[in-house]
């Protein structure tokens, strides 16, 4: 896709423009004066497929995705999609937190989609790449289309969020809950409050993430945690570790899976410029954990998962593993992106 003949409009105004290549359909340009969306420009696209295919060699554990945005205003410094906007002719620092690509066409699209004969009503997750509940959704109102379109057509879904705003849907998510499997998984890699506003400055607070997760549950709608990113240095200490899985067991999670944090391409290098400004004293530690590979190396992982597994017994967490585990952060929609190890499932007992 290729952005040269895209302008930015002023104030609530939009620009009709020609098309990118990507979607073959006319493109608008949209900025907004309102405080929660200052500094951040929408490109409105007319999608031509919603539903799609994970690679086979994955290790995920669903075969299929639904992504109505690209880039991201939750602006995590350390978001694995940011290699994402390269394709875009964006950069993957601050492009990926504000340049905001939305598939207007998203639900009735997904509906077209779900009628085709060939669609066999497998399992879809949402939330693997960007967040389907980022600030723009407060805006443009895509989920309770495409919640809908799952419904009727009674497709099983999850979803993966750090949004609070995913509680405005709870009343479809609960029709859906009473006609095919429906999950939720919220994000909360820890909860250091001043860390949080330092690397997930556009994102609700980690406690009023657990706040969600308690709400979902409390209305029969299954909410795990996956307790990601572990960022090794800052929220790996075992108080924090022990905080962060206390406060989860607290908020009545189905299950909790750690993941320790990733660094593809695009990542790595808004990561590292992050660190450089804020913690140049963990470059050199970062640098020699991260050298020639996008993971931290796997001692440093199962040193983790274990301290991770013991407290989660202390705290009642069982290794039950559900039987649709919660989706764990997928690459880029291209889908040439080396994959995660699967992480290990825990479950509340």
């Amino acid at each position: 896709m290729r952005w040269q003949n895209l302008s930015a409009g002023n104030g609530e105004s939009a620009e009709n423009t020609a098309a990118p290549g990507l979607f073959g359909l006319d493109a608008v340009t949209r900025t907004f004066d309102t405080p929660e969306f200052r500094g951040i420009t929408f490109h409105e696209v007319r999608a031509r497929s919603i539903v799609n295919k994970v690679p086979g060699a994955s290790r995920m554990p669903f075969a299929w995705t639904v992504n109505p945005y690209r880039g991201c205003s939750h602006a995590c410094v350390y978001c694995f999609a940011r290699n994402t906007h390269r394709y875009l002719d964006l950069d993957t620092g601050h492009d990926f937190d504000s340049q905001i690509v939305v598939k207007v066409n998203a639900p009735e699209l997904l509906r077209r989609e779900l009628a085709a004969p060939r669609w066999e009503g497998a399992h879809i997750a949402m939330g693997t790449n960007v967040d389907c509940y980022q600030r723009a959704e407060g805006r443009y109102q895509l989920m309770p289309g495409i919640l809908g379109a799952l419904r009727d057509r009674e497709n099983p879904f999850s979803i993966l969020t750090k949004g609070s705003l995913i509680l405005r849907d709870l009343p479809i998510l609960e029709q859906a809950a009473q006609v095919t499997e429906v999950s939720v998984a919220v994000s909360v890699g820890f909860t250091d409050r001043e860390l949080w506003r330092r690397v997930e400055p556009g994102t609700p607070s980690p406690g009023k993430r657990l706040e969600v997760c308690r709400t979902l549950n409390d209305h029969g709608i299954p909410c795990g945690v996956l307790m990601a990113p572990v960022l090794p240095f800052l929220s790996d200490s075992p108080e924090q570790l022990r905080a962060t899985v206390q406060a989860i067991a607290a908020a009545g999670a189905t299950s909790v899976t750690p993941l320790v944090l990733h660094l593809r391409t695009g990542a790595r290098e808004w990561y590292f410029h992050w660190l450089a400004e804020h913690r140049p004293d963990l470059v050199p530690r970062y640098q020699a954990l991260y050298y020639d590979n996008a993971y931290a190396p796997t001692w440093y992982q199962r040193r983790i998962t274990r301290q991770v597994h013991a407290l989660a017994t202390e705290y009642g967490i069982g290794p039950t593993p559900r039987p649709h585990p919660e989706p764990t952060p997928q690459p880029t929609p291209d889908r040439h992106a080396e994959e995660p190890p699967a992480p290990t499932q825990l479950r509340l007992i």
